[in-house]
């Protein structure tokens, strides 16, 4: 079981977060970084309160955060890791390629607050292997490994 880091702690705020990946509000989905360890791991942290957009639909009566959302906050958090192991990180975008083994153990709801433990598997230049797990109050809501590519900006766009 995870401890639960200190709430006073923030290695990267939102600023510092968004300085790293390409999202921005309402698809970016962790709101600080309590821990990095560059090159093997990161802990975050997502607030999940009833103004979320996504509640307006899933579901009205009995708001449930979308489980890939919960994949996606996972995801955001180990590309805030591969970035921050990359060299010249700038020159670089990282997606979502793959997702294997995602389970969800029980629904997150309004007022949770998702702690998200990434630990880096594998970082070669053209990808990166993560596993990921996701809390609250120290009990496992949903686990997966993601594989992300890594592309160089200018060999995407020219």
């Amino acid at each position: 079981m995870p401890q639960k880091p200190e709430a006073t702690k923030i290695i990267l705020d939102i600023e510092k977060i968004q300085g790293l990946l390409p999202h921005r509000y309402p698809f970016l989905l962790i709101d600080r970084v309590l821990e990095l360890k560059k090159g093997k791991s990161i802990t975050a942290l997502k607030n999940v309160t009833c103004n979320e957009p996504f509640f307006q639909g899933h579901f009205p009566k009995y708001k449930i955060m979308p489980g890939v959302l919960i994949i996606e906050a996972l995801a955001q958090t180990g590309g805030v890791l591969l970035y921050d192991s990359l060299p010249e990180p700038e020159t670089k975008i990282v997606f979502l390629s793959k997702i294997n083994n995602a389970k969800f153990r029980r629904p997150v709801v309004p007022g949770d607050q998702l702690i998200i433990e990434v630990e880096l598997i594998k970082l070669k230049k053209k990808f990166g292997c993560i596993i990921g797990k996701a809390f609250v109050d120290d009990q496992i809501v949903a686990e997966a490994e993601v594989i992300a590519s890594i592309m160089e900006i200018e060999e995407l766009y020219g």
